[in-house]
């Protein structure tokens, strides 16, 4: 089925949000990651160039890095950047968001059925039968499967689940998602 892969995109420029630093860790230039993407030990892996931004919707990135090391810690990714080894040196990146450029994405990381959240937003959201029901404006992932939060005309957003049962068939080339409306989603 159409699982998504996280790589989540920021603004209308050609990068692609894959995680934000949150803290620092210990004294020797260590950073906290939250990481949003499904690919983190590609994303931060040692040699790995990210762009860094002051914010999501930034479109210049500030400067780019090079990842020296990367390793899980208690739900964090923690990346030390090639020339810095030392917390004053990091500091400035606190609070600061990475990204990828679109050139680093690649479909072979993508099996059958899935795709980026870039490239389900912005996707027309038709019935078997060729009801419009709207646009897809947003994708929350609260738990086991993702929402996808279609804006419709003049009716309040509709929340659709991501399974086998609703949705049918993603169509990129005609930018569109069929579904089958399960009882009780309208």
């Amino acid at each position: 089925m159409s699982k998504i892969r996280i790589d989540t995109k920021g603004g209308n420029d050609m990068y692609y949000k894959v995680g934000t630093i949150v803290n620092t860790h210990g004294i020797r230039g260590e950073l906290r990651v939250v990481a949003t993407t499904d690919f983190p030990q590609e994303r931060f892996k040692k040699g790995s160039q990210l762009a860094v931004f002051k914010t999501e919707a930034d479109q210049t990135p500030i400067e780019t890095i090079k990842i020296a090391s990367a390793r899980q810690h208690k739900g964090f990714i923690l990346i030390t950047l090639d020339g810095y080894s030392d917390i004053n040196e990091v500091l400035k990146f606190k609070g600061l968001v990475l990204k990828v450029d679109e050139s680093n994405l690649s479909d072979n990381d993508l099996d059958d059925g899935q795709y980026y959240y870039h490239q389900i937003i912005g996707l027309n959201v038709v019935t078997e039968d060729g009801e419009q029901i709207g646009e897809i404006k947003e994708i929350m992932a609260p738990g086991a499967n993702d929402i996808w939060v279609v804006k419709r005309p003049h009716q309040d957003d509709l929340l659709l689940p991501v399974i086998d049962q609703v949705v049918k068939q993603v169509d990129l080339e005609n930018n569109q998602v069929i579904v089958t409306l399960m009882e009780g989603l309208d």
